[in-house]
């Protein structure tokens, strides 16, 4: 599979995940936030590991869960936790500073090398962001802050150690999400029980709702994903991230009658451009799918853990 293929599928995990507003407030219960996260992810991990029939070995187990906390069980309580704190833009103009961070990070861990035109590429596309989903009433609260900042970096975290660590050999990518959508609901599990509760009732729509999480959100979106993250220079997918907001933008315009002011239609424009743009910056890699294997014959590791 060409490079290009393989950009355009990683493509659709932040497309599937830029319905997740509006599926959550046009299809589940209100006020059970945490258990949409929980209902994403758990039920999806374990029918991969089922299906797969795979379990994690040796250090794997332990890989999988860090790997599955930071991408999946820290990130949407502090997403959710940033959603009621802050508007909707000022949480997704956050998250626009990712490739940001993954561009750091990558050169720090996988020792990625770090180009002007990506670093103009990423700064370009965290501001375009920004013009889309930000308005001149966008207020700021401490704390709705420091969540979406904890969320994107624990995001950011994930998906560098995800290409640091590759994927062990003979496994495959369905499996390999499995796993970490498994952790990462254990993770949420506690928490949505504890803090929310299951929903007093659920109807036919909600369910419908579940269920498109948990698929085209879950399992299908993190198998794509991760599979991008180790076949692709790591600040690709960190880019193509910026498409979930701009995606929940447009469905908002579109499905639910939302404004869209001459100063979003800019953002858009730069977006795309930091989109496409970055991906011709970043340095193409034509090698196999990664495995642990062959990131320890291949690349560089850090001594210290």
């Amino acid at each position: 599979m060409n490079r290009s293929t393989t950009v355009l599928l990683t493509a659709l995990a932040p497309i599937a995940w830029g319905t997740t507003y509006l599926v959550t407030t046009e299809f589940l219960p209100t006020g059970h936030p945490l258990f949409a996260g929980l209902m994403r992810a758990l039920p999806a991990g374990l029918l991969a590991v089922a299906v797969s029939r795979t379990l994690p070995r040796g250090t794997w187990w332990l890989k999988s869960f860090a790997l599955g906390a930071l991408n999946i069980g820290a990130f949407f309580p502090l997403l959710f936790l940033a959603a009621e704190r802050l508007p909707g833009g000022v949480a997704a103009a956050v998250a626009g500073l990712q490739p940001l961070l993954v561009l750091g990070l990558g050169a720090l861990v996988v020792h990625e090398r770090i180009r002007a035109t990506t670093a103009a590429a990423a700064l370009a596309g965290a501001g375009g962001v920004a013009l889309v989903v930000l308005g001149p009433a966008a207020e700021l609260d401490a704390v709705g802050i420091l969540a979406a900042i904890g969320g994107v970096t624990a995001t950011a975290v994930g998906m560098v150690l995800t290409k640091r660590w590759g994927r062990p050999e003979g496994v495959g990518p369905v499996a390999y999400a499995g796993w970490q959508l498994t952790a990462g609901g254990l993770v949420i599990l506690p928490l949505a029980l504890l803090l929310e509760g299951v929903p007093a009732e659920i109807d036919v729509t909600n369910i419908a709702g579940y269920l498109w999480l948990a698929t085209a959100g879950g399992i299908v979106a993190y198998t794509l994903w991760f599979r991008g993250i180790q076949r692709l220079p790591v600040i690709t997918p960190g880019l193509l991230a910026l498409l979930s907001p701009v995606v929940a933008t447009l469905l908002g315009v579109v499905v639910a009658g939302e404004s869209f002011t001459a100063v979003q239609v800019v953002g858009f424009a730069v977006t795309i451009i930091a989109l496409i743009g970055g991906q011709f910056a970043a340095r193409p890699r034509r090698v196999p799918e990664v495995t642990s294997i062959a990131m320890s014959a291949h690349e560089p590791r850090l001594t210290a853990r």
